[in-house]
Order: structure tokens, then sequence, then C-alpha cells
């Protein structure tokens, strides 16, 4: 028996729930300073609960080369990449009009 979605009532299969919430949620990339004067990316404004941070955060830290963690709605990575990491949401499925640089 097929799983059915709460939101949408489709099959699992067939729901497109998350790339519609992809598209609808307002992504902020801003650098942060940290302790020692270390930069890091800050990218704030993505749901835990449709996105898998774990996965995204990952994809980008493999990209990246870089260390970084996934936490309560906003994804740290080491290192200035605010010039590069618009292109990289944007591969992952993350509509462009909806990403903010800061």
């Amino acid at each position: 028996m097929a799983v059915i979605c709460n939101t949408c009532g489709l099959p699992d299969d067939l729901c497109a729930c998350g790339d519609l919430d992809k598209d609808s949620s307002q992504i902020i990339i801003r650098l942060e300073t940290r302790r020692f004067k270390k930069k890091g990316t800050m990218i704030e404004g993505l749901d835990p609960k449709i996105n898998n941070l774990e996965s995204v955060a990952k994809e980008l830290k493999g990209k990246y080369a870089c260390g970084g963690t996934a936490k309560e709605g906003y994804i740290f990575l080491q290192g200035d990449h605010r010039d590069t990491i618009k292109e990289a949401l944007v591969k992952l499925g993350f509509s462009e009009e909806k990403i903010e640089l800061h």
C-alpha cells in the first residue's frame, strides 16, 4: 500500500510538496566573524521540516572542501564562500529569486 502525503493527498512518489516549499523559502546568505577573527558563511531561512539540512550541508561542504554544521534552520560553512554559494544552492534546487546575499 502506498504512503499518502498529508499535505497534498498524493502518493509519496508523486508528491511535489518538497519542491514547492523549496521555491517558497526566503534564504539569506551572510558573512559572520567568529572567535579569533575566523570568517564563516551563514545560510539562514532553510526550513528543517522541508529540507534535509544535513544532506544540503554535506553537499556544500564537499563542494567547497571545508568544515561546517547544520543546526536549527541554518547552515554554517567555514570560510567566505559568498561569491559562489548562490550558484551552488540553485544547482541543489533552490529558487534564485528567493536567495538574498548580504
